[in-house]
């Protein structure tokens, strides 16, 4: 009986610690029932024709990211180094769509990511500031042997950091990996 009586007091007492910082932290008492998770809604590829052919285009409203965002997708068949991947910068820079997005400058060194079982890097970018598109980018290249996928978000803010675990997520998800098994014949 004690032992239940000292639980309880314990349970009790964190309780009341969390309900504390949640009031000392000034978010609404019903944060978590309140946060809601991306929502991505499939568009049309917004770009002409190249030799990659169209791709898939995805759009978070500003309600469900912070600011609206725009990722775009192609395969690139062959295109992969077959024995090294996407091994450093220079491999993001040239083997991504980042030029889908025109004038770009990149805001620190590339880091690897996992996609499924497919191993890439993501690298972020500051567009021009003239670019209608947005104010930042997250270019994400990762394959499947020779066959990659660039992946391309177009942000409307300036902290890419805040949305990439969204993007890598919705990247690994089923919608995106469902087009990936068709497309590179996984």
């Amino acid at each position: 009986m004690r032992a239940v009586g000292r639980v309880a007091i314990v349970a009790a007492s964190l309780g009341s610690v969390l309900a504390a910082l949640l009031a000392w932290s000034g978010l609404p008492q019903n944060a978590a029932a309140t946060a809601t998770a991306p929502v991505w809604t499939e568009i049309a590829w917004p770009f002409p024709s190249d030799p990659f052919g169209k791709g898939k285009a995805f759009r978070c409203k500003a309600a469900d990211c912070g600011a609206e965002v725009n990722l775009y997708l192609r395969a690139k068949i062959g295109f992969c180094n077959c024995t090294t991947g996407v091994a450093d910068d220079d491999d993001v820079d040239r083997m991504g769509d980042i030029v889908l997005v025109g004038d770009v400058l990149p805001l620190g060194t590339s880091r690897p990511v996992r996609i499924a079982s497919m191993e890439g890097r993501s690298r972020a970018y500051t567009l021009n500031a003239r670019n209608p598109l947005g104010k930042t980018a997250i270019s994400v290249v990762f394959r499947e042997r020779c066959d990659m996928i660039a992946a391309t978000a177009v942000l409307g803010h300036d902290r890419p950091a805040a949305i990439e675990p969204s993007v890598i997520e919705f990247l690994n998800g089923s919608t995106v990996m469902r087009w990936a098994e068709v497309t590179l014949g996984l």
